[in-house]
């Protein structure tokens, strides 16, 4: 009986070598880059968590600088920030505060160019589509009514279809085009929450252009 199981297992035993001599490199290579890849996004967390960390200190410092609004330090300091955390919310939050002191400073060319940085971020969405929409403002009050079209177009979330329906009835307005703009308030208001207080200016809009927020027959 003895003997029979040692030949048992001297079977399995060489069938196992059998299998790892035909498939053990294979099986250890599959395991390397399991392991691997594991490692590789650890890797990836950590530096992420550890880059939005540094990201967040540097912007609380570059907050300081905006608030002082020396243009030329903000300015400054939001070079470093892209230079070292361009993939970071806090850098376009930092690229939000820019363009707005330098709107306000006259420095247009400036607030543009900061707004298209931010607006073609790709680390928030949403911090993106806000910087499009200022700067969409930005066209318009400038008469640069081709390239506040072109921004409107771009794609944004679903989220902000009142506000840029919104901004493409302003748009219109200051083209004269009234039809075409209460078409965009009215696109605007059925898209917005009933609850918004913005609502409420998107039918002051229509009322001043003599239409309701809804079309009638």
């Amino acid at each position: 009986m003895a003997n029979h199981l040692d030949l048992e297992e001297q079977e399995k035993l060489d069938q196992l070598k059998h299998f790892w001599n035909q498939y053990g490199n294979l099986i250890a290579a599959l395991l390397i880059g399991v392991l691997g890849t594991f490692a590789a996004w650890n890797g990836y967390q950590y530096w992420k968590n550890r880059t939005a960390s540094q990201a967040s200190v540097m912007f609380e410092e570059v907050d300081k600088v905006m608030r002082t609004g020396d243009l030329v330090m903000a300015e400054r300091a939001f070079g470093d920030m892209k230079e070292r955390f361009a993939s970071t919310v806090y850098t376009q939050q930092a690229g939000l505060l820019l363009a707005k002191l330098a709107y306000q400073s006259d420095k247009v060319d400036l607030a543009k160019a900061t707004l298209t940085w931010v607006g073609g971020s790709k680390a928030d969405v949403a911090y993106a589509s806000i910087a499009k929409l200022r700067l969409a403002g930005i066209h318009i009050e400038a008469k640069e009514f081709d390239l506040a079209l072109t921004v409107l177009d771009q794609n944004y979330p679903e989220s902000f279809a009142a506000l840029v329906a919104d901004k493409k009835g302003d748009l219109m307005l200051v083209q004269g085009k009234n039809s075409e703009a209460i078409v965009e308030y009215r696109k605007s208001w059925a898209a917005m929450d009933p609850r918004a207080e913005y609502r409420r200016l998107v039918s002051v809009k229509l009322g001043a252009l003599g239409a309701s927020e809804t079309a009638t027959n």
